[in-house]
């Protein structure tokens, strides 16, 4: 009896450490989601189709190689280092070149030809680095969670620390680049040769400078915060087998053919449309549409902070007293809604004051939910998995949802990479040539995001579960 098992889970100094990684790759990365095609498009000059093959072909790489490192991390023997620890930094070199060379493009695109190849390719080639070497760090770490907390209270507290921290994130991504924007004096003229381009491009390669050392910092504290000396413990209990890549892609069918996920997936998609799509947009219709000029970007910070905390504490008061579909359901339905509200902007003689106060209602609402999905997302995805597994003891049920559980939210991580890509492909056919500057294009575009919220809330509608009523 003394050889009882006892949940492993993360406390004081190692929670922080285990987040705080995640926190600084998530920093830069989203610092290139977000910014790589506004820098590309309007100061680069490069067309907008192919910016957006770029941003595609980084998502797609992402999620195909998050699943193949995921399988090395999961073959490899434990070692001094532990198991998954050492690949914190086997790809941190490359990591850190990449993301800063993304924003010291040796070529600029001419003016009378944004089709310029040499740009096109560098960017591509740039993004398909980035997206390989921040997978061989991101996947190994995800892949930490299951074995560091192995108790369903200690994985909660540490995704809402993890939540707390990705929206802090969201808000210094803006942050920074923002300060840049006040400082431009015409900031709907930023192309390279122009006095308002150069500053930005004298500043984003420092600002993705300080963001990737962060993110060296950070994952360097994940590596001395975690433990996985168990590994060295456990490792003689059970026969070592190895999984090959091939068949961590045919396991991936399992879920798809799973009536209830795939509508769950369908959720992921569309909504990922939504997202990536806000992302591209939001500088643009600052900048374009309602004619943010110095200080007046700040205003944007203020209002993202207050209503993506605002609508997080708002839903997570409604889901403790509600049914997690139908608060789910009414969570999105709230976007649909706010999305075709930005017709509203068409109407041209609306004030400044006026203008803002829709930006509140309508694109504050659209934020508040897209960093809300995880309040709803991750436990309809675990009750999902609980109710296709049988078992006749609990033993059984935790042991076989430990094996499958990686291939259903694999999968579903493949699914948001392919929604994101699906929305920057949509933007880049929309935005090419003068449409990028054109706030009728924008306008429209702003409020297309509610047909694909609207077809999430459509499939959302069609879940059914027995473990969460």
């Amino acid at each position: 009896m003394s050889n009882a098992f006892v949940p492993r889970e993360l406390h004081g100094y190692r929670i922080f450490g285990y987040n705080v990684g995640y926190f600084g790759l998530y920093l830069t990365q989203l610092l290139i989601a977000v910014f790589a095609f506004q820098f590309y498009v309007y100061t680069i000059n490069l067309d907008s189709i192919l910016a957006s093959i770029g941003i595609s072909i980084n998502l797609l790489t992402t999620a195909t190689f998050s699943i193949i490192f995921g399988v090395l991390a999961d073959n490899k023997k434990p070692g001094k280092f532990g198991k998954r620890r050492p690949f914190l930094l086997y790809g941190m070199p490359i990591w850190l070149l990449s993301s800063i060379l993304i924003w010291l493009p040796p070529f600029y695109s001419p003016r009378d030809n944004p089709l310029y190849w040499p740009t096109a390719i560098y960017f591509w080639i740039i993004m398909t680095i980035n997206a390989i070497a921040v997978s061989s760090i991101l996947s190994p770490h995800a892949s930490m969670l299951p074995e560091q907390s192995q108790t369903h209270e200690n994985r909660k507290k540490v995704a809402s620390g993890n939540t707390s921290l990705m929206i802090i994130a969201s808000i210094l991504v803006m942050l920074l680049p923002f300060i840049v924007q006040s400082l431009l004096k015409e900031p709907e003229n930023v192309k390279w040769w122009e006095p308002s381009g150069k500053t930005i491009i004298f500043y984003m390669p420092l600002i993705g400078g300080i963001f990737t050392l962060f993110g060296l910092v950070s994952v360097i504290i994940t590596f001395f915060s975690v433990d996985e000396t168990f590994h060295g413990k456990i490792a003689n209990d059970e026969p070592f087998k190895k999984t090959t890549v091939k068949q961590a892609f045919e396991k991936m069918m399992i879920p798809a053919k799973d009536k209830k996920y795939k509508k769950f997936l369908a959720t992921s998609f569309f909504n990922n449309i939504s997202a990536k799509m806000m992302a591209i947009l939001i500088i643009p219709f600052l900048t374009y549409v309602l004619h943010f000029r110095g200080t007046d970007f700040f205003l944007y910070i203020i209002i993202s902070i207050t209503c993506k905390y605002g609508w997080f504490y708002a839903w997570k008061w409604i889901l403790k007293r509600n049914d997690i579909i139908k608060t789910y359901a009414l969570c999105i339905l709230s976007s649909v809604i706010a999305s075709f509200l930005e017709f509203l902007y068409l109407i041209t003689i609306l004030s400044f004051e006026i203008e803002i106060i829709i930006f509140i209602i309508t694109v504050g609402t659209v934020l508040g939910t897209l960093y809300c999905l995880n309040l709803f997302s991750t436990p309809i995805a675990s009750a999902i998995i609980y109710e296709n597994v049988n078992g006749d003891e609990k033993n059984d049920v935790d042991q076989v949802v430990s094996k499958i559980s990686g291939t259903y939210l694999g999968l579903n991580s493949f699914i948001i990479s392919i929604g994101q890509a699906v929305g920057s492909i949509i933007l880049g056919l929309t935005l090419t040539g003068p449409n990028e500057e054109n706030p009728i294009i924008i306008i429209i575009s702003m409020a297309s995001m509610g047909l694909f919220f609207l077809l999430s809330f459509i499939y959302l509608r069609k879940i059914e579960l027995v473990r969460l009523k």
